[in-house]
C-alpha cells in the first residue's frame, strides 16, 4: 500500500454513510465500531447532490460533523470526491453529461456511473468538487487517502464522445492514411477521406452484437479511447486534489478483471491499488486468488487494499446465498495472502431504501452488536489488532508469472472467428488454476514488465503481440527461460491485423512450428492427446502444426489430423518454448505445469491436500505462511522449517503434522 506512520497495523473498517441516518444515530455507530476494532471509515462516496445543491452553491455543515466526529473517535478516513453519480439539477440544466447507451438510447437522469466522460460540464464540475474537499479537509490528520470517484464503469456513445473519438484518433495515428491502413479500411468499402466520416461502433455502426463487430480495428480503438477518457477524468481529480495536497494518497476502487477499463494502463496513475472483491457464488477459491494477483501485479507487487467486500450477503445475484460461518474471516485472510494491507467492508451500517438495503453490513437493520456477522466481524477485530504491523508492506516472491493483457482480451472477444466459445479469461484461469490449488506462488503482469526475474512465464492465448512483446520474450527463452504459451497466439500486431508469413506470426522461431490450420470443435465434440501415459480432451479449437526444431510431445488420436503435433517444446538459446495447441482438462494443466515446475526445481509453497491454500508473503528477511483450509472438512498438512502461528502463538517444529478446521486459518511466521 503505501508508508504512513498513523498506519500501524492492517486497516479495518469500509464504507460508511451516515448521511442516510439522523445525527441521533451516529454515536451509536461510534461505539459499536469499536466494538468491532474498527479504525478505517470510507466517507462520502455518493454525496454530490447533497454537497452542491445548485450551479455554485456548495454544503458542507453535514460531512463538517462526520468528520469531526470521526476524528474525534480515533478513525482513520478515505476521503472519496462523491463523483460517480451526478445531481439531478445537472443532468436537467445540462443534459449534455447524460450518458447514451450502446444501442444508442439516451438516458434520463437515475442510477450511477450516469455521466459521460466526455462531456464539459461532467469534467468541470467533478474538478471543482475534488478541490473544494481537498481545500476544506485535505489538512486532516485523519484523512489517510483519497479515493476518487467510485468504480469507474459506464461506456458512453453520445456526440461528445464521437467527436472526442476523432480526436483521440488523428493524435494516434497522425494521418487518415495511416489510419486507413491500420484499419484495412479497404475492406467492404470502408475508406475515410475526412475525419468527420469517422462514427464510433455500436449497434448503429459497426457491431452486430455487443461483442460482436464487422470491423474490429475501429472497435478496439474505442475499447482504448473509453477505458483512457475514463482514466483522465480519474487523473484530472487527482491533479486538483495535489494542487492543494501535494503529498496526497490516491486511489479509486477497482474490480478485479473488469474488461471495459485497462487497469494496467490505469495502475500507473494511482498511488495506490485499491478494489472490490464480490466473487460470484460458485467462484472457486483459485478465482478469487487469481484478481487479488491481478491488482497486486499492475503495481509491481505493491501491496493493496481490499476496499470493499460483503461482510455476508450480496444484493444483485439471482440467488444471494448467505457467507457461510467463517467464511468472511477466512476470505479477508485470502486478500492479505494474495498482498492486502487492508480489509474493508461494503456497508458498515444496513441501508433501509433503494437497491442495497439487502446487500451485507456490519451493523445490520436490528442495529445492535447481537448479530453472528457482527460477532464475526469483532473476532477478525481482534485478531488484525493482535498482529499489529507483522504483514503491512510484507512482498511475495514468485518466480512463475502469469502474462495478461487487456488489449489482448478485446481483440480476441471481438474476433469473428474461430469459435464464438473462445474467451480470454477462461483459457488464463486454466493455467493460473493449476498452479495456484498446486500452492506454487504466482505473479499476474503485463507486457511491459520485466520477465528477467521470472524463470517460467506463460502467456496463453497471447494473440496479440505488440510492440516488442516478441523481443522481450526471445531474450528471456534465450537467457534460460521457460516460456508457455497456448493455441491462437502470434496471429496479429496492435491494430488487430494478421501478420503474414505463418502462424504464430513473431514468435514462430521461439516456438519452432508453423501452424498451418486450426479446426474449431462445437461444444459436444473432442478429439484427444495422449501426454505422460494419460489420454486428456482436445476441445474448442485444434492447432493443426508443423514441427520446424521442436520436439513433439503429444499428438492428436483422430480425424484427419490424427498423429499430427497437439503439444511442442522447443529449445531456444539456453531456455525452453512449449506450445499447447488446444484446450484441455482442468486435470491436463495441472500435472503439464506441475512438470514445467519441476524441470526448473521450482517448489510449491506447501505440499498440502486439495482445498488447502497457502501463500507466503516476506518482510524484513522473514516469511510469513498464509494456510487457508477452504474445505467444509479439517485437514491435516505438514510443515517443512520450523514455524510460529502469529494468531495463536503457538510453534511448531520442522515436519510438525498441523490440522486445520474447515475454513481455518493460520499464520505461520518462518
Amino acid at each position: 500500500m503505501f508508508q504512513d506512520s498513523r498506519i500501524n497495523k492492517v486497516l479495518y473498517g469500509g464504507d460508511y454513510n451516515p448521511e442516510q441516518w439522523p445525527e441521533e444515530i451516529w454515536e451509536e455507530d461510534m461505539r459499536l465500531f469499536k466494538l468491532a476494532g474498527i479504525d478505517e471509515v470510507t466517507l462520502n462516496v455518493f454525496s454530490w447532490a447533497a454537497l452542491q445543491p445548485s450551479e455554485d452553491t456548495y454544503n458542507f455543515e453535514k460531512l463538517d460533523k462526520i468528520m469531526d466526529l470521526v476524528e474525534a473517535n480515533g478513525l482513520k478516513v478515505f476521503l472519496a470526491t462523491s463523483t460517480a453519480a451526478h445531481p439531478a439539477w445537472m443532468a436537467k440544466r445540462h443534459p449534455d453529461i447524460l450518458r447514451t447507451e450502446f444501442n444508442g438510447m439516451k438516458r434520463k437522469f437515475g442510477s450511477r456511473h450516469n455521466s459521460c466522460q466526455n462531456s464539459a460540464t461532467y469534467q468541470k464540475y467533478s474538478v471543482l468538487l475534488a478541490k473544494k474537499l481537498a481545500e476544506r479537509y485535505g489538512k486532516r490528520e485523519c484523512v489517510i487517502g483519497w479515493h476518487i470517484c467510485n468504480e469507474y464503469g459506464g461506456e458512453c456513445y453520445c456526440e461528445n464522445c464521437e467527436k472526442q473519438f476523432r480526436v483521440w484518433l488523428k493524435e494516434k495515428y497522425g494521418t487518415i492514411e495511416e489510419l486507413n491502413r491500420a484499419w484495412n479500411t479497404s475492406f467492404w468499402g470502408h475508406t475515410f477521406y475526412d475525419w468527420d466520416e469517422i462514427v464510433l461502433p455500436n449497434m448503429l455502426s459497426e457491431h452486430f452484437e455487443p461483442d460482436r463487430t464487422t470491423f474490429q480495428g475501429i472497435s478496439l480503438d474505442y475499447r482504448r479511447f473509453n477505458s483512457e477518457g475514463m482514466l483522465k477524468c480519474y487523473q484530472a481529480e487527482a491533479a486538483a486534489i495535489r494542487e492543494v495536497v501535494p503529498d496526497a494518497k490516491i486511489t479509486t476502487n477497482l474490480m478485479g478483471f473488469y474488461k471495459p477499463l485497462d487497469y494496467q494502463m490505469w495502475a500507473k496513475s494511482m498511488d495506490f491499488i485499491s478494489w472490490d472483491n464480490y466473487p460470484a457464488n460458485e467462484d472457486p477459491y483459485s478465482r478469487i486468488a487469481m484478481n487479488h494477483d491481478l491488482m497486486r501485479g499492475i503495481k509491481g507487487g505493491q501491496p493493496f487494499v481490499l476496499m470493499e467486500q460483503t461482510p455476508s450477503v450480496t444484493n444483485w445475484l439471482a440467488y444471494n446465498a448467505l457467507k457461510r460461518p467463517g467464511v468472511m474471516r477466512l476470505w479477508s485472510y485470502q486478500a492479505m495472502a494474495h498482498g492486502a494491507d487492508a480489509v474493508l467492508f461494503f456497508q458498515m451500517r444496513r441501508s433501509i431504501g433503494a437497491c442495497e438495503k439487502y446487500h451485507g453490513a456490519v451493523i445490520d437493520h436490528v442495529g445492535t452488536e447481537n448479530t453472528r456477522v457482527f460477532r464475526e466481524i469483532s473476532q477478525l477485530g481482534k485478531e488484525l489488532q493482535l498482529l499489529g504491523d507483522k504483514t503491512l508492506g510484507a512482498r511475495s516472491q514468485a518466480k512463475v508469472a502469469i502474462l495478461v493483457d487487456w488489449d489482448n482480451w478485446w481483440a480476441i472477444e471481438y474476433s469473428a472467428g474461430s469459435s464464438r466459445d473462445l474467451k480470454y479469461l477462461d483459457e488464463v484461469f486454466l493455467y493460473y488454476r493449476a498452479l495456484e490449488e498446486q500452492n506454487y506462488a504466482v505473479d499476474i503482469i503485463g507486457v511491459e514488465d520485466d520477465l528477467s526475474k521470472y524463470e517460467v512465464v506463460a502467456a496463453p492465448l497471447l494473440y496479440m503481440t505488440k510492440g516488442n512483446t516478441d523481443e522481450k520474450i526471445r531474450q528471456f527463452v534465450k537467457e534460460g527461460g521457460t516460456f508457455i504459451t497456448s493455441y491462437f497466439s502470434g496471429i496479429v500486431d496492435e491494430h488487430d491485423l494478421v501478420i503474414t508469413g505463418g502462424y504464430p506470426g513473431k514468435l514462430r522461431d521461439i516456438l519452432g512450428i508453423w501452424v498451418e490450420e486450426s479446426d474449431a470443435l462445437p461444444q459436444d465434440k473432442r478429439n484427444h492427446f495422449r501426454y505422460g501415459d494419460v489420454t486428456y480432451e482436445a476441445s474448442l479449437l485444434c492447432d493443426l502444426m508443423h514441427l520446424e526444431g521442436a520436439r513433439e510431445l503429444a499428438s492428436y488420436q483422430k480425424d484427419f489430423y490424427a498423429g499430427t503435433p497437439v503439444i511442442t517444446e522447443n529449445d531456444f538459446g539456453k531456455g525452453k518454448a512449449y506450445y499447447v495447441g488446444t484446450r484441455s482438462s482442468q486435470e491436463f494443466y495441472r500435472n503439464f505445469m506441475r512438470d514445467c515446475m519441476a524441470e526448473k526445481e521450482i517448489q510449491p509453497v506447501l505440499e498440502a491436500p486439495e482445498g488447502i491454500e497457502a501463500t507466503e508473503r516476506f518482510k524484513d528477511g522473514r516469511g510469513i505462511l498464509f494456510v487457508l483450509n477452504h474445505n467444509d472438512h479439517e485437514a491435516a498438512f505438514a510443515l517443512k522449517e520450523p514455524r510460529k502461528d502469529l494468531l495463536t502463538g503457538e510453534t511448531y517444529e520442522n515436519g510438525a503434522i498441523l490440522t486445520l478446521e474447515a475454513k481455518g486459518v493460520m499464520l505461520l511466521e518462518h
